[in-house]
């Protein structure tokens, strides 16, 4: 079970839950760098981006991951593959957004002074460093988003999964997460892969999935893709 480097592979998978059927992909292989996942609440997408990192673990077949099987080394999937919550809030658990992104680094750090030192760097990175020592609860939606990529990015992942990044942040801070994201794709060749409701948002990927009914209902270029679904959304 070898590929090449930042490919994504699913073969033969399914994922039950309680005796149902949550997710079923015979075969898929993701190399793409923008690739987004659109279609209806509780169909799958969810799912489908958990199974790349090892979050959620198939019932059945295997994912793997840059050629690393997902259950077999999970720790070095989420290494290489991290995921951003659509609530930023369920990430950040510390005082502060500095302690967050130090939180991240505890099992592969031991050294306090230089999980700090690491921490400010990504935060000054991102353009962040003001919000540092502020509260995280007191953060807006957007801020908190910012400083929940931060805690991914820290670790210089080569594959981001966003689910759902947008739904909770208004225009001006979508707009400012999204305009990140792209920036951390030029400048480092990160893939991301992006479950969305927000169509503007899916059309910008190479390469775009409709996950309905827990199974891949139509895979290829964006517009065609976002086409047909709006299709049989409102038909």
């Amino acid at each position: 079970m070898t590929e090449s480097p930042q490919t994504i592979s699913f073969r033969d998978v399914r994922v039950l839950a309680a005796g149902r059927l949550l997710l079923e992909v015979p075969q898929l292989d993701l190399s793409e760098q923008r690739i987004s996942v659109i279609g209806p609440n509780g169909g799958g997408k969810s799912t489908l981006l958990q199974l790349v990192n090892g979050l959620v673990e198939p019932t059945e077949g295997y994912v793997t991951t840059d050629g690393l099987d997902t259950v077999e080394h999970g720790r070095q999937v989420r290494q290489r593959a991290g995921f951003v919550f659509s609530n930023p809030a369920a990430q950040l658990v510390m005082p502060t957004p500095l302690e967050d992104v130090e939180l991240s680094l505890r099992r592969s750090i031991g050294h306090a002074d230089q999980r700090r030192r690491i921490a400010q760097d990504c935060l000054v990175g991102l353009g962040i460093a003001d919000l540092a020592a502020r509260s995280s609860q007191e953060l807006s939606s957007g801020q908190q988003q910012l400083v929940a990529l931060a805690t991914v990015l820290v670790f210089k992942p080569q594959i981001l999964l966003l689910d759902e990044p947008t739904t909770l942040l208004d225009l001006a801070n979508a707009a400012r997460f999204t305009s990140m994201v792209s920036r951390l794709e030029d400048a480092h060749g990160i893939c991301t892969i992006t479950a969305t409701h927000d169509l503007e948002l899916a059309a910008g990927a190479e390469r775009t999935l409709l996950v309905e009914d827990g199974r891949i209902a139509a895979d290829g270029e964006p517009e065609q893709i976002i086409t047909a679904y709006r299709s049989r959304s409102t038909a």
